[in-house]
């Protein structure tokens, strides 16, 4: 199955109940006032939030269309709209050959699918040639630790642990001597994300940073933000929260699949302008790509791919 039909898949849920409500709102025959408002509240119903609707219905007014709109024009300009506001954050996830390694600090709630992420992010590049380490930082969860061994052998990468319990900053450390020692091209350090206490989580991603930067002062090259797309508008909670704690330049959207809220993407691409480096439609190690915004939003509203 290619990208485009498996994020089409993953994104049915979402898809279906935004094509429905714009079925409703234009089925009236044209786009008047109470039109346009039912196709607001239909975006917003998907999760895109207030702020990308308002902006959404601005764009289809401005299109000035007939009296007699069709539901798949509406469908195909809202594409449009929604491409473009997502155009500026796509960004591959592109480790910098020049630094050996590159460290990537891996962050996010628990559950969001860091460690699965870090699998699949690692499988890739070590299928192109790279060498790769990973840090099983979520000392707290050995489950996390079981999960990221179980991905080192199928990457054959090699994955630094310790003792249950034991200290995050100081596994990074260890890591990130390895990874030089090594001569690895990538060092990607998982971490725990218990926001159930969020002053002692900030203290220990505080820590980690700070102790990183004793061996490389311009480490972590890059802090993904994994989020978890079923939690809907939360995550653009989780976005500030995190961002509080530390400098996130990227974000992974996990589980788009899992629900009808895929929406919320286009709302946090529009709030913060953080690149998306990578979307997932499933555990399959397929299931997570690049981040296409153009895919994206002709598979959120129904559409097929572009020839």
């Amino acid at each position: 199955m290619n990208w485009f039909r498996r994020l089409t898949s993953g994104l049915a849920r979402s898809s279906n109940r935004l094509v429905e409500g714009i079925a409703r709102a234009v089925g009236r025959g044209g786009l008047d006032a109470a039109a346009l408002e039912a196709l607001e509240e239909a975006l917003i119903a998907a999760d895109l939030g207030p702020s990308v609707a308002s902006r959404l219905i601005d764009g289809i007014r401005n299109r000035r269309f007939d009296k007699g709109a069709d539901e798949v024009a509406v469908r195909e300009a809202l594409a449009e709209e929604i491409a473009a506001i997502l155009a500026p954050v796509a960004r591959p996830f592109a480790p910098d050959p020049a630094r050996r390694p590159h460290v990537v600090l891996v962050v996010g709630v628990n559950g969001s699918g860091k460690t699965t992420t870090i699998g699949k992010l690692a499988r890739a590049l070590a299928a192109d040639g790279r060498r790769i380490i990973l840090a099983a930082g979520d000392t707290f969860r050995a489950a996390a630790v079981s999960q990221l061994r179980i991905w080192g052998e199928r990457t054959g990468s090699r994955v630094v642990s310790g003792a249950e319990g034991a200290d995050p900053a100081a596994l990074a450390f260890e890591a990130l001597q390895a990874a030089r020692a090594d001569g690895a091209d990538v060092l990607m350090i998982d971490t725990a994300g218990r926001l159930h206490n969020k002053t002692d989580l900030m203290a220990e991603l505080a820590k980690v940073v700070r102790v990183i930067k004793k061996l490389d002062p311009d480490a972590p090259h890059d802090v993904l933000l994994v989020l978890d797309a079923t939690t809907g508008q939360n995550a653009l909670a989780q976005v500030e929260t995190f961002r509080s704690m530390v400098a996130v330049n990227g974000l992974v959207v996990t589980k788009l699949d899992g629900s009808a809220r895929g929406g919320v993407l286009v709302a946090i691409a529009e709030k913060f302008a953080l690149p998306v480096v990578a979307i997932g439609v499933g555990e399959g190690v397929e299931d997570l790509s690049a981040f296409s915004p153009a895919e994206f939003a002709r598979s959120l509203l129904g559409l097929s791919p572009q020839i």
